[in-house]
């Protein structure tokens, strides 16, 4: 497993994605390595690894049937943990562990292949609400 990430999810994902385009190389000296401004999704790597994500904030409320709350309850859904998981076995067994520490399940493990052909992810609130998302491809 790699060492989490962390992703905003955004409203504003055009505004927000060119502050970090012009900020993260020159202070963290991640680049720019997946998406645009129009594009809804955009990583930043560092050493052949993603550091920094950026999501349009609906697709994730696609994911967890939360487009339909009021702007408030939307609010703790400012980021997620990413967590990028060995394999489709190794995904499962890590929603397990995960709801045996008492983590609860929002969106259960499925193909996404409309984020990436090869994509699988569940999604998870921690204890105190956090959103974590377990991924393979």
């Amino acid at each position: 497993m790699d060492a989490p990430c962390t992703r905003l999810l955004v409203d504003r994902y055009a505004e927000t994605f060119r502050f970090y385009r012009d900020v993260l190389p020159g202070l963290t000296g991640s680049e720019l390595a997946r998406g645009d401004e129009s594009s809804g999704y955009a990583s930043w790597d560092q050493d052949g690894r993603t550091v920094f994500a950026l999501l349009e904030r609906r697709f994730m409320s696609d994911v967890l049937g939360t487009g339909g709350l009021p702007d408030g309850e939307k609010a703790q859904d400012l980021f997620s943990v990413v967590l990028h998981i060995a394999d489709r076995d190794a995904l499962d067994a890590a929603v397990v562990r995960c709801t045996d520490a008492g983590g609860v399940v929002v969106a259960p493990a499925r193909d996404r292949p409309q984020w990436g052909p090869t994509m699988r992810t569940a999604h998870l609130r921690d204890p105190d609400g956090h959103l974590l998302e377990l991924q393979t491809y």
